[in-house]
């Protein structure tokens, strides 16, 4: 199919696409139910809701991924079928999705190559041309020849931008494209996507960030249960003030149920006091597997009583390797940890657990429960073979079933019963799960690694109140995450890693939102 033409172009009152009573329906759950939506031309319109709502499977069938069961699409006032994702391409609808779909090993160019037509020959010539078209429209400049492994994870948004408009597209749905970029990397591509907007592209911005859903958005509809629950148009999105309308959107996301928001700790209560001892001291520490040159020095920090020190980082530049290093689940090639004054390398994961350091992996299904074992087990799998649960090697049901019924109570599980499957339960709920087990037993450290990622609103506020009310008990933490934001409302202080360093520590204060960002792309590192 031949390009169209990206020149900008006036908006009008007429959507690009309709979508009337969508209805989706899996064994046992509607995922979408009689959902009407319309998306127009020169505007940005932000999709919200939370985890189960219905927003992945709307979008999916846009982009020719599933198909409804009923109800229909309408592209430029025609009822269409959306086959498939080469149907949806054909009429104009680019995505990209969350997760990365290009190859890091070839270059940007030979990556904008795949999925042309066998048949024609490749054209590094009229693919560079087109490059520097769509590049030029949105205003970016990108490294052609360049493998895309080497780019930011900023830089590889934007290609996956740049192909999803490589054919003329004039609708792009981006699928929580701010999830793991940086400060910089968000305001850049804010800026990439107002120039869509003045290119006459309709824009489908699916976030859980309300606050983006505002700045971003002109319009915003929010799903929830599977049924559209309320649309903010341009012209009343205008009248409100920011916050105004993200109390709005909460309202119509969760309704009577909406949680409230993580209580506020005091500047006296963020500043550990100088007579509060030193729970964990890291000293030189270089983790196997760790992004760091030879010869660097080590991660060096420490944490108190009651302190929330928070590590900030683009994905992939050594937290997770950290964190296991100082929870025993990775060796160190050198270093130290101290817990309460006693070293602690030389311990085991269980000996370490019992030591009062506790471990919240970011791999809530992979590896930190088991889904075919019943939820009360889940909940005693790092104490398996300890008493009460276990005696001479026997289990005890009674005691493991109390257990877990006192633990699903105080965390709010919604689940059946102790006896049900974890695979079973819902992502928020498998996460509660794992808060519980962590917490059980008074830890004197925790290490959350990214804890609230993939979660909705209402589990992400249950999770900060968590470590917040741990914290204000005594406990020393760790909050590992990519979502700036969280670690700028929860963290006493943050420190940066960059290629496996910590490249500075800095107090969260007033400022530290643009000294984090700095510190990230490598701008103003500390010794």
């Amino acid at each position: 199919m031949a390009s169209r033409s990206l020149d900008p172009v006036a908006s009008t009152a007429t959507p690009i696409v309709v979508l009337r009573d969508i209805t989706k329906r899996f064994p046992g759950v509607v995922a979408n139910d009689a959902v009407s939506l319309s998306v127009y031309p020169a505007e940005v319109h932000a999709l919200l809701g939370e985890n189960g709502a219905g927003k992945s499977t709307l979008i999916s069938i846009l982009s020719g991924m599933q198909r409804p069961d009923s109800g229909v699409i309408e592209i430029h006032g025609h009822e269409t079928r959306i086959s498939s994702p080469r149907t949806a391409l054909d009429l104009g609808i680019g995505t990209v999705y969350q997760h990365p779909t290009l190859v890091p090993t070839l270059t940007v160019l030979e990556n904008l190559m795949l999925g042309s037509s066998w048949r024609a020959p490749m054209n590094r010539a009229a693919t560079r041309a087109r490059l520097q078209e769509i590049a030029g429209l949105l205003g970016i400049a990108l490294p052609e020849d360049a493998p895309l492994g080497s780019l930011s994870l900023g830089q590889q948004q934007l290609v996956e931008i740049v192909k999803a408009l490589w054919r003329g597209e004039r609708v792009l749905i981006l699928d929580e494209a701010t999830s793991m970029l940086t400060p910089q990397g968000v305001e850049d591509l804010g800026r990439v996507i107002g120039r869509l907007r003045d290119a006459g592209i309709a824009v489908l911005f699916i976030t859980h960030k309300l606050h983006e859903a505002v700045q971003f958005g002109d319009r915003v509809s929010v799903l929830r249960q599977g049924r559209k629950v309320g649309e903010l148009p341009p012209e009343t999105l205008g009248e409100f003030a920011p916050q105004e309308a993200i109390d709005h959107i909460v309202d119509l996301m969760f309704g009577a149920a909406a949680d409230g928001a993580v209580p506020e700790r005091s500047r006296a209560e963020r500043e550990a006091a100088p007579g509060e001892r030193v729970v964990i001291e890291v000293d030189g520490l270089r983790p196997t597997g760790s992004p760091a040159a030879a010869g660097d020095a080590g991660v060096s920090f420490e944490v108190r009583e009651r302190e929330i020190f928070g590590i900030a980082g683009v994905d992939g530049n050594g937290q997770k390797q950290l964190a296991e290093a100082i929870a025993g689940q990775r060796h160190a090639e050198t270093g130290r940890i101290v817990l309460a004054g006693t070293p602690i390398e030389g311990l085991s994961v269980r000996q370490r657990q019992h030591a009062g350091l506790r471990y919240v992996t970011d791999d809530r299904l992979g590896e930190g429960t088991v889904s075919a074992f019943p939820v009360g087990l889940n909940l005693l799998l790092k104490r398996i073979g300890d008493e009460p649960f276990w005696r001479h090697g026997i289990v005890r049901n009674a005691e493991v079933d109390r257990h877990a019924r006192t633990l699903i109570a105080e965390h709010d599980v919604r689940v059946p019963g102790p006896e049900t499957p974890l695979g079973h339960l819902s992502g928020g709920n498998v996460q509660k799960a794992l808060l519980a087990r962590e917490l059980d037993d008074r830890p004197m450290a925790v290490i959350y690694n990214k804890p609230t990622y993939g979660l909705d609103l209402n589990n992400i506020r249950r999770a900060r109140r968590a470590i917040c009310e741990n914290a204000d008990q005594g406990v020393a933490t760790i909050l590992i995450s990519t979502d700036l934001d969280e670690i700028l409302e929860l963290a006493d202080r943050i420190g940066v890693m960059l290629d496996g360093r910590m490249v500075g520590i800095v107090n969260n204060d007033g400022d530290a939102a643009r000294r984090v960002g700095e510190l990230m792309i490598g701008v103003g590192a500390q010794a």
